[in-house]
């Protein structure tokens, strides 16, 4: 499993596609082409009777078409996802998880001549399958992989509020935390049992010390950052979930009284 970092240091798991994933996507955009030139782009030059050296020339232009410009304007348009990459649920990105560039595409798109085409793919598969996030060459030189960006999503279990910090939290002025720190805090604590304990201390150590500064009285002296955060954030939901049941009710209740005649008129529905 990979991660891609974002600004607040929190890594955003990406998994990367397979070399017989990215195979059976290259095959289906390749049958997808392949019905293109042989319904569209055949039967138009059949009906121009080119010359030979006419000929000669919508051959290059055809083939160069279906190497280069068709791969790097399906890229660069789609962000990365043809369709066989789009029936797999697979896309291109760089390597800081952002969308490809044309001028990504259109690395790929030259590299790929000589390890999809001329190698009938062999160059591009065995690189794929060596390389821990599946690049082909193509990926090494353009600054890209491929990221799996549908399938199944492992849950995080729930946060429970640590019985020690119940009545504090409870009490406690908690102000509104930005998101940025909210959503790291809670993929920190997502996450602690997979980093190493120094890091851990540490990430945890900050991330409290952040989160001080928006509650108001801080918790006892002694608490442990991990439950000082856990208390936090399942405070947070709990008022909010509270808060929204509440506007629920009023919303409904408002909603009635729009509903009844004015005037203190008898409504037939009581």
């Amino acid at each position: 499993m990979d991660g891609i970092i974002i600004g607040e240091g929190v890594v955003l798991e990406s998994r990367p596609t397979s070399s017989p994933v990215r195979l059976v996507a290259a095959l289906i955009d390749l049958l997808v082409l392949g019905a293109v030139v042989f319904f569209v782009i055949l039967p138009v030059t059949g009906l121009l009777s080119p010359t030979e050296h006419t000929a000669r020339i919508m051959s290059i232009v055809i083939i160069a078409t279906i190497t280069l410009v068709v791969p790097t304007t399906v890229d660069t348009l789609t962000r990365g996802r043809s369709l066989g990459k789009l029936a797999l649920g697979i896309r291109i990105v760089r390597d800081d998880g952002g969308p490809i560039v044309l001028r990504q595409s259109l690395v790929r798109a030259l590299v790929g001549i000589v390890e999809l085409w001329l190698t009938l793919g062999t160059v591009a598969f065995i690189t794929s399958t060596v390389n821990p996030q599946g690049k082909r060459v193509g990926d090494v030189l353009a600054g890209t992989y491929a990221v799996r960006v549908r399938g199944t999503v492992a849950q995080r279990a729930p946060l429970m509020m640590p019985p020690q910090l119940a009545r504090w939290a409870h009490t406690a002025d908690i102000a509104r935390l930005p998101d940025a720190l909210a959503l790291s805090a809670r993929q920190f604590l997502g996450r602690t049992v997979t980093l190493h304990p120094t890091s851990r201390v540490q990430l945890g150590t900050r991330l409290s010390t952040e989160m001080e500064r928006y509650v108001n009285p801080l918790p006892p002296v002694g608490t442990h950052p991990e439950a000082f955060l856990t208390a936090v954030l399942t405070e947070r939901r709990n008022r909010e979930y509270v808060a929204l049941q509440r506007a629920g009710h009023r919303d409904a209740v408002e909603a009635m009284q729009l509903h009844r005649l004015p005037h203190g008129i008898p409504d037939p529905l009581d």
